[in-house]
């Protein structure tokens, strides 16, 4: 996946300063998304590099979205090793005045598809309704 930007003054608020962001976005990340070994978080400037082994591309995709989606991360370096996803997904960045019903129907054709967003993003959106301009999401291939 290489390098992933977000914005970085936006997101779940996890840590005060840079020194104890690194332990923050990793018990976030284990906390919440089984399926990682090994896993290592630097942060410097904003960037979080993030190293390690994934189970499943999926458990590699949300760890870098769980880092890019918190507050004072600006970008992801992506070094996590995983296997090659099976399943083809995007991504989209929420706009203002987006719910998941909204994105469902412009990415999947029908908003009543909304719960697969919300299944896709489970460790990223911990409320369906609380989403929030500039934060990205999975947006799993249209069944």
């Amino acid at each position: 996946m290489g390098l992933l930007d977000f914005a970085r003054n936006i997101g779940t608020k996890l840590f005060g300063n840079e020194e104890e962001a690194p332990a923050k976005i990793t018990q976030h990340i284990e906390e919440n998304n089984p399926g990682l070994s090994g896993l290592n978080v630097e942060v410097k400037d904003g960037v979080a590099t993030l190293t390690g082994q994934a189970e499943s591309a999926e458990a590699r995709e949300k760890a870098i979205l769980m880092t890019g989606n918190t507050a004072g991360i600006e970008s992801v370096v992506d070094n996590i090793e995983a296997p090659a996803s099976a399943v083809e997904v995007s991504y989209y960045e929420v706009q203002s005045g987006d719910s998941l019903w909204k994105i469902a129907e412009k990415t999947l054709g029908n908003g009543a598809d909304y719960q697969k967003i919300f299944d896709a993003n489970r460790e990223v959106i911990i409320d369906a309704d609380k989403i929030f301009p500039g934060q990205k999401l999975r947006i799993p291939a249209a069944a």
